[in-house]
Parts: structure tokens; C-alpha cells; sequence
């Protein structure tokens, strides 16, 4: 692999559950993320994902593409657009850099649904020693 190369795209369906599990999951009882009625008093168009759920896809997307042998480093991630039940968040990354010393490979990675870009960043992952 080399700077340039494109992982596979990962489309993911945005549902209602999808949203209230993970933010459940992730200990984030925030109303915005389970309640539409009070999602819509504050201005939005319903509920919508949490941050932490998007990083876990961010990490589920490039872990998949790495292998569950790989390690995540870092991942530095900005939310844009709102990802709300019925959407699909289209994952797609670009290798950016490689290190042959560490086997590090540096990934840019952006997330986008019909609002347009709900989560862009990068994510550094370690490849396992070849065996």
C-alpha cells in the first residue's frame, strides 16, 4: 500500500436504534439523542448520533479495512453535518502516509450522509508484523 491508495467505501444505515444503543452505550443520555420531541424544541429535525458513536464508526471502518489484527493509534475526528434516523453515512478513506519502521499507516477518512459531511479526520493504525 502507498500514499494515494482509496479503502473500499462502507455504507452504513442511520437508524433510530442505531443512534439511542450507541449513545446508550456509550453512557451519553443527552435527550437530542433519544427523545425527537425535545431533539425538535431545540432545533433539530429529529435525534441524531453522538459524537463517540461516529468515532467508534470511524474505527470500525478502518479496522475492517486493516484487519482485527491492527492496533488504532489515534483517531482525530470534526463533526460537520448531523446524522439523523434514515440517513446512510458513507465512509471512505485514503491512505495519506506509511512508515515501514513502525508499520504505521495514516488514513484520511470522511463520513457523509444527504446533509453533507457528517465526520471527517484521520486515524493512524499499526499494522501486525508480517509472520
Amino acid at each position: 500500500m502507498a500514499a494515494g491508495d482509496g479503502l473500499p467505501r462502507l455504507e452504513i444505515p442511520v437508524t433510530r436504534t442505531l443512534i439511542v444503543a450507541s449513545a446508550l452505550a456509550s453512557r451519553d443520555y443527552q435527550d437530542v439523542h433519544h427523545d425527537p420531541g425535545l431533539a425538535r424544541e431545540r432545533g433539530s429535525r429529529d435525534i441524531f448520533m453522538n459524537i463517540l458513536t461516529s468515532n467508534g464508526l470511524v474505527d470500525r471502518y478502518v479496522t475492517g479495512w486493516a484487519g482485527p489484527a491492527a492496533v488504532v493509534k489515534a483517531i482525530r475526528i470534526r463533526l460537520g453535518a448531523p446524522s439523523h434516523p434514515g440517513d446512510t453515512l458513507v465512509l471512505t478513506g485514503t491512505v495519506t502516509a506509511t512508515s515501514d519502521a513502525d508499520r504505521t499507516v495514516d488514513i484520511a477518512v470522511e463520513g457523509t450522509n444527504g446533509l453533507g459531511t457528517h465526520v471527517a479526520g484521520t486515524a493512524t493504525v499499526q499494522l501486525p508484523e508480517a509472520g
